[in-house]
């Protein structure tokens, strides 16, 4: 099991970064997201916005993980649930893998707040954890994974700055 997690801080108020996030796919820097489907959207008695989407991710393996792994398979889904509290100004997403869960499983949380000390910007902390099952060298699989992890955390953070820039009249 490896246990990953970073911080990102954004020079925008949380509303707008919040706007950008629920609409962060499609877009240029995360081409693997192929789709995503809304499966439930609703309000609980609290005013808070619950999400449940499924995401279909096209990863290109490489081959030494391929065989590692033991699969050719490079289509995967994954379920995501978030909770935006508007009162609370909080915005948190958890999201797992559903696919090759025999191998490997990941388990991500992200939690957008205005930043504590300055209300004007919000800071984006993402852990996960995750964990290669049952083949040799899991710990090096994981590290591998992790370091995957931070690259696509920052395209994540670039594809939301990306959103933001090019909608800015829509979101204002």
């Amino acid at each position: 099991m490896k246990i990953w997690s970073t911080e990102h801080i954004f020079s925008y108020p949380w509303e707008t970064v919040i706007k950008a996030a629920m609409r962060k796919y499609p877009n240029p820097m995360n081409p693997s997201v192929v789709g995503v489907d809304v499966l439930d959207r609703n309000l609980d008695k609290n005013g808070r916005l619950h999400s449940h989407r499924l995401l279909s991710t096209e990863w290109g393996l490489p081959g030494v993980v391929k065989a590692i792994l033991g699969t050719n398979r490079t289509v995967t889904y994954v379920k995501e649930h978030s909770i935006v509290d508007p009162q609370e100004k909080k915005m948190e997403l958890c999201s797992t893998n559903i696919t090759l869960t025999n191998l490997v499983s990941v388990d991500e949380r992200l939690v957008y707040r205005p930043h504590p000390e300055n209300p004007d910007v919000t800071i984006l902390t993402q852990e996960a954890i995750i964990t290669v099952k049952g083949v040799s060298l899991s710990s090096y699989l994981e590290g591998l994974m992790a370091i995957s992890m931070s690259a696509n955390a920052r395209k994540g953070w670039d594809a939301i700055e990306w959103i933001i820039k090019n909608s800015e009249c829509e979101m204002c």
